[in-house]
């Protein structure tokens, strides 16, 4: 029995991610620890919070569609680098891939503190002992960073896994909220508290934007995946699809089930639902899965992180050890290189709270999607990959979402641009570039 010959002169075998393993990369990348504490913010918005959603999910939809199309088109690793890098040059593709890898690392900082900071529900030292904290935080992130040496298979094995398990609490409180309907157990929110108006919904939108980064993990390590002009498109626009679906009712039910009063003042809405419908016990069972969430998160992004830079080295605008494989196909140069940055983060900012962290991360992390996300967008004109008028909607939307995430989000997002400046200057002169790079295997190699 012969092995099939996938685009770009790989195998199936040498490409583990199919459909299901995809698909499960970008809904437990966008689903995180995150969700769990939605409800709560999302609660004084009353009913501004379903339009908000809608306008999410139809913005998400139209960037996942612009993804989709130029993966059709252009199925190598690196996703938003390739892209940007053959529409623009390797200039704008360079500086598009940079921002978002260091949105990337920084990131994967922030999401294993949320881990280990539910593991304190089961081990209340860990809240109290920093440095046990901070040495707990650094070897979950070693941990993950070994399962992706192991090889992409593993690591599409561990996320399926861990997004089946992360969606059964969110799942359980849609279900409660449909048991509890027909016996009149909502808290309905009052519609003129606060009134629906366009500047409400707007703020609302900004906030369901941060549950849908992530929606072009797919693209990313595009190298791996089976038949990717054909996967990769429906892994990112399914995956988009079902996780704004999930998100929508669960967020809804949970605000639905407490009164809007109640999410907004609770510092676990989720386990306060279940709690009132399974037991006393409720908190530890939703901080496992909130743990698990994380630890999915964690692993999908890991993968990202060490692509990211393998992608760009190939293509000539990062140093060229950096794009070197193993005989599993892992960039492991590139995985040492970013999780050794994630260490340096943790160490850095053991001394800041939780929420100081999470806070600096998602200025970051939003404003390099958002700019990733408008580059593409225009990408995709130039490329002429889809349907202009969606590449025009996503474009726009992405305008508008910067817009809403404020000038201080906008300026961090520059100053995390113009940080790769001297990398490029470096990089420009020790390296010949050429203009169009080859494809090989799915990843870019430099002429």
């Amino acid at each position: 029995m012969t092995e099939a010959t996938q685009p770009g002169g790989g195998t199936t075998a040498a490409r583990p991610l199919g459909l299901v393993m995809a698909t499960a990369l970008v809904v437990g990348n966008m689903i995180g620890s995150g969700v769990y504490l939605l409800p709560a913010s999302l609660a004084p918005y009353g009913w501004n919070v379903i339009p908000a959603w809608g306008l999410t999910i139809l913005g998400g939809l139209a960037v996942a569609t612009v993804f989709g199309a130029l993966a059709r088109t252009r199925p190598q690793a690196g996703g938003p680098y390739a892209y940007t890098q053959a529409a623009f040059g390797p200039g704008v593709g360079f500086f598009i891939a940079w921002a978002y890898w260091i949105s990337l690392f920084v990131g994967n900082a922030a999401i294993a503190v949320a881990a280990v900071s539910y593991l304190s529900a089961f081990i209340p030292v860990v809240a109290t002992n920093a440095l046990l904290s901070t040495a707990i935080t650094i070897a979950l992130v070693w941990t993950m960073t070994a399962i992706n040496l192991r090889g992409v298979g593993t690591v599409g094995k561990v996320q399926l896994v861990t997004t089946v398990l992360k969606v059964l609490p969110l799942i359980a409180v849609v279900a409660i909220a449909a048991i509890a309907a027909p016996a009149g157990g909502l808290a309905l929110p009052d519609p003129q508290h606060p009134p629906i108006t366009a500047a409400t919904i707007s703020t609302a939108a900004t906030l369901t934007l941060w549950a849908l980064l992530g929606l072009e993990s797919a693209t990313v390590p595009a190298g791996q995946v089976v038949a990717p002009q054909r996967t990769i498109p429906r892994a990112t626009i399914g995956g988009t699809a079902l996780t704004g679906i999930i998100y929508l009712f669960a967020c809804t039910a949970v605000i639905l089930l407490l009164s809007p009063m109640q999410a907004a003042q609770s510092a676990a809405p989720f386990a306060d639902v279940i709690g009132r419908y399974w037991g006393p016990n409720a908190g530890h069972i939703v901080a496992a899965f909130a743990m698990i969430s994380a630890l999915g998160a964690l692993n999908g992004w890991i993968l990202l992180q060490g692509e990211m830079p393998a992608a760009m080295a190939a293509g000539g605008v990062f140093p060229r050890a950096l794009a070197k494989l193993s005989p599993k196909g892992v960039p492991v140069r590139a995985h040492l290189l970013s999780s050794s940055l994630v260490t340096i983060v943790l160490l850095f900012n053991a001394s800041k709270t939780t929420v100081a962290l999470f806070t600096f991360v998602a200025l970051l992390a939003t404003t390099a999607s958002l700019v990733m996300y408008l580059a593409v967008a225009g990408a995709a004109l130039k490329l002429g990959a889809g349907a202009k008028s969606v590449a025009v909607m996503a474009g726009i939307y992405a305008i508008w979402a910067l817009y809403g995430a404020g000038p201080e989000a906008n300026i961090w997002g520059g100053v995390l641009i113009a940080c790769g400046i001297p990398v490029w200057l470096a990089m420009r002169g020790k390296v010949a570039m050429s203009a169009e790079p080859t494809e090989q295997n799915g990843r870019w190699r430099g002429a």
